[in-house]
């Protein structure tokens, strides 16, 4: 695949908005490079490199919009799309909450390009692999895992005379370590957009770990204990929450920030104060794309939480429009803040509670409360007086994150965590938490 550097995508969307006839025209291109090596039962099953590029362009007259997409750059190619597009427009029904395009946007670069990773290449894969497999047959165990890492480009253009061009580059890392009777799982994930900041044998150390200290497990009565959650157990149940911070979902009366009788609740306290979670594209640690692609808008350093008030919510171009309030793009990423202490110092600080590595099989109870039903995994823990004293049984919990997010203990040291299930790239701290409810045992290892 040929990146295209800014004036090569400027000057393509240029190409198609010429081609077009309608009253609004935008254009969006998408290439990209992913590798990916999966290894299980301690060898390597698959490898590979997908290479794609792909221009979409989308057209309307009034209310009726039409949409076409092409994998071929030359004029002939993109006309083409440009006429199906308006073809498809003049037949479609009208879309009563289509909102004009935006005008000419300021992106500012979120540096999230790093040659280190651009360079990863089939022996680099293989070394990640490696470095999992041989530790797993030296110790025993059986490990799996699978690593991806990408480079790729977007650019938006549209009729109204914005222009956005990015780069960007990320990896993605998870490794589980299992012992060869099966009695003791370890798991692990690791993200970064820069690959010097990626350590595999660091990562497959620490689902190996897991594994062999979670072997023979007993049975801790259900009920509500205190738990020490690290950041992978927490991700996807925050996650959940915070997309739920669009201010339409609350007005309607569909989420958990809906006020009874009407409106949103921006501005009341709804979590611990301890509690501050934001958004800003140009992170250091978690960058993403300086616009919203779905809106076209800009995106800014953002609040959603702020001392445990609820600081802003996502307007979308239609219900800020309907609301007579400015529009603001969704947020790329989540922050949360956090202490200093470690995983294991927050476990020192302990007098009883659970150590959860990891959460899975998440699903929705109730959407007005964010109330979530899931399992513990790949490692559960007793602590008592500070000590990890033996491994336990992985329980089902029902537990919502704002519940959560109101017995907070302590927090401990921010790190990142990949895309969730919201695709948000995150940072979020292990997190000390009181009264977590556990409802039942589970069999799963």
């Amino acid at each position: 695949m040929k990146q295209l550097n800014q004036e090569e995508a400027k000057r393509i969307c240029d190409r198609v908005l010429s081609f077009s006839k309608a009253d609004e025209c935008s254009v969006a291109i998408n290439g990209s490079r992913n590798g990916n090596i999966r290894f299980a039962r301690n060898s390597v099953s698959t490898a590979g490199l997908n290479e794609d590029r792909r221009l979409v362009v989308t057209v309307a007259f009034g209310k009726r919009q039409g949409t076409a997409s092409v994998n071929e750059f030359d004029d002939k190619s993109l006309e083409q799309a440009v006429r199906r597009a308006e073809d498809t427009a003049r037949l479609a029904p009208e879309n009563p909450e289509y909102v004009t395009l935006p005008g000419k946007q300021e992106f500012k670069g979120t540096g999230e390009y790093f040659a280190s990773t651009a360079a990863i290449d089939p022996d680099f894969r293989a070394e990640v692999a490696s470095h999992a497999i041989l530790a797993g047959r030296k110790n025993k165990l059986v490990t799996a895992g699978f690593f991806t890492d990408s480079t790729g480009f977007e650019t938006i253009a549209n009729s109204k005379g914005l222009f956005g061009h990015r780069e960007f580059t990320g990896l993605d890392f998870t490794c589980t370590a299992r012992t060869e009777d099966g009695r003791g799982s370890g798991w692990v994930t690791r993200s970064a957009s820069d690959a010097r900041r990626f350590d595999a044998r660091e990562a497959a150390e620490v689902a190996m770990e897991k594994a062999l200290r979670s072997v023979d497990a007993k049975a801790l009565e259900p009920g509500r204990y205190t738990v020490i959650l690290e950041p992978a157990a927490t991700s996807e149940l925050l996650g959940r929450m915070f997309g739920a911070f669009g201010a339409r979902q609350a007005d309607e009366g569909r989420s958990f920030l809906a006020r009874k009788g009407g409106g949103n609740r921006l501005g009341e306290k709804l979590f611990d104060e301890q509690v501050n979670v934001w958004s800003d594209p140009w992170d250091k640690d978690v960058p993403v794309s300086p616009w919203d692609s779905g809106s076209m808008l800009a995106r800014q350093r953002r609040d959603l939480i702020k001392d445990g008030k609820v600081a802003n919510l996502e307007y979308s171009r239609f219900w800020a429009q309907k609301n007579g309030v400015t529009p603001n793009a969704r947020a790329g990423n989540m922050i949360m803040a956090g202490g200093t202490k470690s995983l294991e110092e927050l476990i020192a600080g302990t007098k009883k509670g659970v150590v959860v590595t990891r959460t899975w099989y998440i699903r929705m109870v109730d959407p007005q409360s964010v109330l979530l039903t899931g399992l513990t995994r790949d490692g559960t823990f007793y602590v008592e007086n500070g000590k990890i004293k033996y491994p336990i049984k992985n329980f089902r919990f029902n537990e919502s994150p704002i519940t959560m997010l109101n017995n907070v203990d302590e927090l401990g040291k921010p790190v990142i965590i990949g895309p969730d299930e919201v695709a948000y790239q995150m940072v979020i701290p292990p997190m000390r938490i009181r009264d977590f409810n556990f409802t039942s045992l589970s069999d799963a290892v």
